[in-house]
């Protein structure tokens, strides 16, 4: 088997790390043990409001072993600043948005429960946790908010007296004019609330932090599970007000990030504050319960829709209204998610000629919400997807064919929509086509009568997604050629479970015809990597890719200037196939690796890609579902997924993350329910006793079939695809479920279509 066979592009090759992984070899965050490092414990606030009216720690500096407890008052005398929010917006009227500061550690009031109060570090974690137990604050609880449809009513609690309302921003998209004129001359409108329910992300390996201080050259070392640490290594200077550079940031294997590890917490800090204070390193990792009130959370918001549709059926304008909650604070991006994120696609794969979407960023007294995967883009298609269902149950027209009727075509691309988007490449109603044949939507009513004549009901639903990837405008690639006979390459990424390491070996092999079992991916390190836009929005592949492919151009270019000396023939006529120089016309020759050897360091190249133009995955999900009305449990029967991701470089891993994605939807959609006391604020859902994520028997295979419209933006032709199957399951499930329900008169459920909301549902129909 040839390097090129094994390790070429659209092979789907077995990805690379599992055997290291799956053996045990793999090395996280928390498996890093500096020398001497001492424990930290954060003291969290047991209250969603309240003001801290006294603390005594006393007792808790007694304990032995303990070697620091640290308030508020200790950061502010060391001059340490508030977490930054990097993604701020401005009001539609162009003010600025309310951002009050997010302490490290709370000053005076908390607003959450979990807000962090105190840190303790000690010699080991008992005594640090001992110590815990035994700081006193007293608070003097507050009248709390968690409702986000009540948060800005005139009684409620307000979480920040600046932010009157409890609004942070309200921000606006698109042409409101021209909007309203659609509607106003529209045939027929439809009308849509939805809510999209609040998400704790729940990653494999939860988050945790370990800091280093050298004294002698002022630097740090921060050993974190992130999504790329330059981000973090940025952020953080300014806490502290240094330069950035004073930080290295290293992220060793990571599991699971899903948006939450790409932020700037208050551990990192923490952690780094006391290993420069106690000169020494400092630990921290959160056990499960403490994700729950830590870990920045997803989704969260209500949007109301309004879909503007003429006499011939065709959708003409999208009016939106999206309540979207922040939370207590502003997290690292929060305001950009439900703005510009998820505004970019308001047009999904629709010839609208209008549409205007409005904002409002509330605060409440809850966990910090930010990007989770999707970041906005799955709550616009959920909502989007679910008018369309509403609209031609009105107009009593199929919907796929109402689908079909608006789609816009593949000879319209690129396609400039109204929210300021360039579609550079897509055939959405081929894609349609082949998941309604592939799921025999034809047949569907005879599967529909058979269960129905064993008093079931069943339900198919579809949705078509449009996923707009994002990130860094650049991306850096470098490959050295070692001297133990490897190449190294040095990527700007960071994988977190996706398999960046198998594609990128693909890519390198495929372009320098090296065996891909002598190629390592270095990722993680901001000292050896200098720059890199991380891991979030879907980029990896096409951002980390042209890179690589530049990178290795130069490599090639490099290596026909050495070879021409080697072989003693003009650099215009040295060619370059398959691992090999060679003198044109001439069996003389010699290969890449020999070259590298003969010359120690002239082939090491690296370059940094601009990503002018991000890409678009596209696709149809179709479930089908069949209902118990007895008891209101939902079955689900089948599901397909059909994906345009343009090319693909490896479809066994491109499968993988459709499924993964799927069951996250699904998970969302059907089972995950975060639910606070109204009274109190108190998370009732706070572990996994009660907080309901899917498992292995709740799904059904996921059938995925990849077609390819290449994109046409960037030189690999593919599409981010690590998204889409969160991005397209929760409407095509929730409208399978209306459509087994609209026999009994059932025509609006929110999520999670829990078992019992089924029930109520019908019921409340009968």
């Amino acid at each position: 088997m040839t390097a090129t066979t094994k390790f070429g592009l659209a092979q789907p090759v077995r990805r690379v790390e599992d055997l290291r992984l799956l053996k045990g070899a793999g090395r996280y965050t928390d498996d890093i043990v500096l020398p001497n490092a001492a424990h930290g414990i954060v003291v969290r606030s047991p209250h969603a409001h309240a003001r801290i009216v006294s603390c005594d720690v006393a007792a808790a500096r007694r304990v032995p072993g303990v070697l620091a407890v640290y308030m508020s008052a200790d950061l502010d005398a060391d001059k340490i600043g508030p977490l930054p929010c990097a993604a701020p917006v401005q009001n539609s009227d162009g003010s600025a948005m309310a951002a009050p500061a997010h302490p490290v550690l709370a000053t005076g009031i908390v607003r959450h429960v979990g807000d962090p109060v105190s840190f303790i570090v000690a010699e080991t974690l008992g005594a640090a946790r001992d110590a815990a137990d035994l700081i006193a604050i007293d608070y003097d609880i507050l009248p709390s908010c968690t409702d986000l449809s009540a948060t800005m009513d005139e009684g409620a609690a307000r979480v920040w007296p600046e932010a009157k309302g409890n609004l942070s921003f309200d921000w606006d998209i698109g042409d409101k004019a021209a909007t309203d004129a659609e509607f106003a001359k529209a045939a027929h409108v439809t009308s849509l609330t939805v809510v999209n329910n609040r998400i704790v992300v729940s990653s494999i390996e939860a988050r945790a932090a370990q800091a280093d201080y050298d004294p002698a050259t002022g630097r740090w070392t921060l050993y974190a599970n992130t999504q790329g640490g330059w981000l973090v290594k940025n952020l953080i200077g300014p806490v502290f007000g240094v330069d950035p550079e004073q930080f290295r940031i290293v992220t060793p294997d990571v599991g699971g990030g899903f948006g939450m590890k790409l932020f700037l917490y208050a551990e990192h800090v923490l952690t780094c504050y006391a290993a420069r204070k106690l000169r020494r390193p400092v630990r921290w990792a959160a056990d499960r319960g403490e994700a729950f009130l830590c870990d920045t959370q997803g989704r969260d918001n209500i949007t109301l829709g309004e879909l503007a549709i003429d006499a011939d059926g065709r959708f003409t304008a999208l009016r939106t209204r999206n309540v979207s909650n922040m939370g207590a604070y502003l997290s690292t991006f929060a305001p950009y998610i439900p703005t510009y994120a998820g505004t970019s696609v308001l047009s999904s794969v629709y010839g609208f000629k209008a549409i205007h979407a409005q904002v409002l960023g509330v605060f409440t007294n809850t966990v910090p919400v930010d990007a989770y995967r999707g970041a906005g883009r799955p709550e616009a298609n959920y909502l989007v997807e679910r008018l369309v269902d509403a609209a031609a149950r009105e107009l009593g027209v199929d919907r796929a064919e109402l689908r079909r009727r608006n789609m816009v075509g593949p000879e319209a691309m690129p396609h400039s929509t109204p929210v300021g988007k360039t579609y550079d490449s897509g055939d959405f109603k081929i894609v349609l086509e082949a998941a309604l044949t592939k799921m025999d939507y034809a047949g569907f009513g005879t599967r529909r009568a058979a269960a129905a004549r064993l008093g079931k009901r069943r339900g198919i639903g579809f949705a078509y997604y449009l996923e707009a990837t994002g990130g860094d405008a650049t991306e850096r690639a470098e490959i050295r050629f070692a001297d133990d006979g490897f190449v190294d390459v040095y990527v700007g990424t960071q994988s977190t479970g996706q398999g960046h390491e198998t594609a990128y070996v693909q890519l390198t092999a495929a372009q320098l015809g090296i065996d891909g079992d002598l190629i390592r991916i270095r990722q993680g390190d901001t000292d050896t990597i200098p720059v890199g836009g991380g891991t979030g929005g879907a980029r990896s592949l096409y951002s980390e890719g042209q890179a690589i492919l530049l990178t290795s151009t130069s490599v090639i270019a490099k290596g026909k200037e050495a070879a021409s000396d080697v072989l003693e023939a003009a650099v215009a006529d040295i060619g370059f196939a398959d691992g090999r120089f060679t003198v044109v016309g001439t069996d003389r020759g010699v290969d890449i690796l020999a070259l590298a050897k003969a010359r120690p360091g002239v082939l090491n190249a690296a370059e940094i890609a601009p990503i002018d133009h991000h890409t678009f995955p596209n696709g149809c999900h179709i479930a089908e579902v069949e209902i118990d009305p007895e008891t209101g449990a939902t079955t689900i029967d089948r599901y397909v997924v059909c994906d345009d991701f343009g090319k693909t470089v490896n479809p066994l891993i491109v499968r993988g993350q459709v499924a993964g994605g799927v069951a996250q939807g699904m998970g969302q959609a059907m089972l995950e329910h975060t639910v606070f006391d109204k009274d109190s604020g108190q998370l009732l859902s706070g572990s996994f006793m009660d907080y309901a994520l899917p498992r292995a028997d709740d799904l059904p295979d996921i059938e995925v079939e990849l077609l390819e419209t290449p994109c046409a933006s960037n030189p690999l032709g593919v599409k981010g695809a690590g998204e889409a199957g969160a991005v397209g399951s929760p409407p095509a499930l929730v409208n399978a479920i209306l459509d087994a329900l609209a026999g009994d008169g059932v025509t609006q459920i929110d999520m999670p279509v829990t078992t019992e909301r089924v029930w109520r549902a019908l019921q409340k129909a009968a």
